[in-house]
């Protein structure tokens, strides 16, 4: 039998998941509110007229992209991708443009959530993880990184590892093209960057992992959950992206399945 483990967080105004310029807004209406919208395409209808007088549940959101988990598309990170390759740049393409196939995959977990929070992941350190765990990393499989981060704990913005541009590099070299993290996002948090930015003002430290998409495009899920759940692989990722127009990124039900 098939065991299915949720990797998702919720849409909620309960828990503080983002910076606060991003948290997402709900409108709950509920069914005894609403027997007038219904009588709208019936016109005559009364509230008595309906069951218990009840009209239907409805939410109304104020979103990003990016709120809850989420899928970043090659479009988030730059405006063009494929400047390692040798046919040159072309336009990144956005999550309506998203390859469906990627998003059913074998999938991996590398555990790197005894690291120190804000420590920016080298391409050995994850050689070294994929080593300890004995797996022999395949094109397209799905790379998850349980990060340290703890959704619903204060600061969760600041918390958990990032992987840098050598790191996302390296994983794409070998034809990953859809990772994940538990953390706020694939790079270290801001805070911590921010800190290292004042030390040495290098630019290259800024959204690193991110700008790796730049080079060589690829598929990014944030703010997962529940990765301490999984193996280090023998597990599957379903992990298809909400298909909006034009988009940076599309809201995601990350699932592992697990026979």
């Amino acid at each position: 039998m098939t065991k299915f483990i949720d990797l998702s967080i919720p849409i909620t105004t309960k828990v503080v998941s983002d910076p606060p310029v991003m948290l997402p807004q709900i409108e709950y209406v509920s069914h005894e509110n609403t027997w007038a919208q219904i009588a709208l395409f019936f016109p005559g209808l009364t509230k008595d007229d309906l069951p218990d007088g009840e009209g239907w549940a409805v939410e109304t959101l104020t979103l990003s992209t990016h709120n809850g988990t989420h899928m970043d598309a090659p479009w988030h990170y730059h405006s063009t991708t494929g400047a390692g390759d040798s046919g040159g740049t072309r336009p990144a393409p956005t999550i309506d443009e998203a390859p469906l196939d990627r998003f059913f995959r074998p999938g991996v977990k590398l555990d790197f959530s005894a690291l120190p929070h804000g420590t920016v992941v080298s391409a050995a350190q994850v050689e070294a993880e994929l080593a300890r765990i004995g797996h022999d990393l395949q094109p397209l499989d799905i790379v998850l990184v349980q990060s340290g981060a703890v959704y619903g704990t204060d600061n969760f913005t600041d918390q958990g590892v990032g992987l840098g541009a050598e790191a996302t590099l390296w994983l794409t070299e070998r034809g990953v093209e859809v990772v994940g993290t538990d953390a706020w996002s694939w790079d270290a948090p801001f805070s911590h960057t921010a800190r290292r930015w004042a030390e040495n003002r290098d630019p290259a430290i800024i959204w690193e992992g991110h700008k790796a998409g730049r080079i060589r495009p690829y598929w990014q899920i944030e703010k997962l959950a529940n990765l301490a759940a999984l193996p280090p692989h023998g597990f599957t990722v379903s992990c298809f992206p909400v298909k909006i127009e034009g988009a940076s990124a599309g809201w995601i039900r990350a699932v592992a399945l697990i026979d």
